[in-house]
C-alpha cells in the first residue's frame, strides 16, 4: 500500500478520490506479484470479487498514513495488509545451489522467463546462468563461478 501511495506522489496525482482510482485502476493493469494481489483485494483489477477502491481512495485523498488505512480495511478484508514482499536475492553472491528449486523459480518467475522441460535443480541453475547477463549484467560480471 505504501508503494502505490508513493507512486501516485511521484507522478503528481490531484489528490482527488476520483483521480487516485483512476491511477490506480491504470496501475493495476500493469502489476505483478503482490501488486496485483493488492490491486485484486482492494477490487481494482478487472477479475476483483469485490469493490473496495473507495475504502482506499478516499483516506489517501485526505493524505491518510497508510498505516492507518490498513487497520480499517483489516475489518473488512484482512489479506490486504499482510502482504509481505519477498527477500530479494542478491545474485552476485548466492549460492544457487544451495537456494530451493522454488526460489530458482521465483527468480525466473520475476524476469518473465519460464524454463521448459527444467525437471531438476541443475537445470534451473543452468537457465539462470544463461539468463543472468541480460537480466541482471552486475550481478553476472560480479559472479567469479561461472
Amino acid at each position: 500500500m505504501g508503494r502505490l501511495y508513493q507512486s501516485l506522489k511521484d507522478d503528481d496525482i490531484k489528490f482527488t478520490s476520483a483521480d487516485i482510482e483512476k491511477a490506480l485502476v491504470k496501475k493495476c493493469k500493469d502489476a505483478k506479484g503482490k501488486e496485483n494481489r493488492l490491486c485484486y483485494y482492494i477490487g481494482a483489477t478487472s477479475d476483483a470479487a469485490t469493490k473496495t477502491i473507495n475504502e482506499v481512495t478516499k483516506p489517501l485523498s485526505y493524505h491518510v498514513p497508510v498505516e492507518i488505512i490498513c487497520e480499517k480495511l483489516k475489518k473488512k478484508d484482512s489479506q490486504i495488509c499482510e502482504l509481505k514482499y519477498d527477500k530479494q536475492v542478491d545474485l552476485s553472491t548466492v549460492d544457487l545451489k544451495k537456494l530451493k528449486v522454488k526460489d530458482l523459480k521465483k527468480i525466473l518467475e520475476e524476469w518473465g522467463e519460464s524454463c521448459k522441460g527444467c525437471a531438476e535443480k541443475s537445470d534451473f541453475i543452468r537457465k539462470i546462468n544463461e539468463l543472468m547477463p541480460k537480466y541482471a549484467p552486475n550481478a553476472a560480471s560480479a559472479r567469479t563461478d561461472l
